[in-house]
């Protein structure tokens, strides 16, 4: 009888390799990682129940349910609006479905996507330049400053966008995209980012 052995993979596993990529010379314009480790709820209010949806979320969270494009800081968790009446709440691995199920009962439809999905970090002094690229959405600072979200696509694939606080002078914005799209959407992004230098940082656990 063969022996199982079981280890926890992620969407971009199999060719997730850190180092450079693209241009070698000079400090990298982009920086790219995939964040690990979180769970993600997706939370639909019912019909006429939004705003029994956004007490819940404040309950559980102690801060309203998004209503616009954003993502918002609520404790261990972030609050990410994915469409209307609807938002994701990503928060660190652990029993992130069990307590939103029991804080949105009778108000709002859950689906757990904690494993359909991957999260990648993108930042660096040129990560607008690569997203201009590929995304049509208006990232200039203006129009798309600090905590501000889209449900949008890259390369025909379906993805949530927002951007995190700055770091090291540069912005930072977080992509989630459905796992079986991962690895395609790893490739447009390295190729996109190639001629700015591309560092892929060590995967690491999504923080708060």
């Amino acid at each position: 009888m063969a022996d199982l052995s079981w280890s926890e993979t992620t969407p971009l596993s199999r060719i997730y390799e850190a180092g450079r990529h693209g241009v070698k010379e000079g400090p990298a314009g982009v920086a790219l990682a995939e964040l690990t480790s979180f769970d993600l709820v997706q939370v639909m209010a019912r019909r006429g129940r939004w705003q029994a949806a956004v007490e819940a979320c404040r309950g559980l969270n102690g801060k309203d349910a998004p209503a616009r494009p954003q993502a918002l800081p609520a404790g261990e968790a972030r609050l990410i609006w994915s469409g209307a009446d609807q938002f994701l709440v990503l928060s660190r691995r652990g029993a992130g479905f069990e307590k939103a199920a029991s804080a949105f009962a009778g108000v709002a439809s859950l689906s757990e996507q904690s494993d359909a999905r991957s999260l990648l970090e993108i930042s660096g002094p040129r990560a607008r330049d690569l997203l201009a690229k590929v995304c049509s959405v208006d990232l200039h600072p203006a129009a798309f400053p600090v905590g501000a979200a889209a449900a949008t696509s890259i390369d025909h694939t379906a993805v949530n966008l927002w951007r995190e606080d700055d770091a090291d002078g540069g912005p930072v914005f977080h992509l989630l995209v459905f796992a079986t799209f991962a690895e395609s959407l790893w490739h447009t992004l390295l190729d996109s980012g190639a001629e700015y230098g591309v560092s892929i940082d060590a995967a690491r656990a999504w923080q708060p």
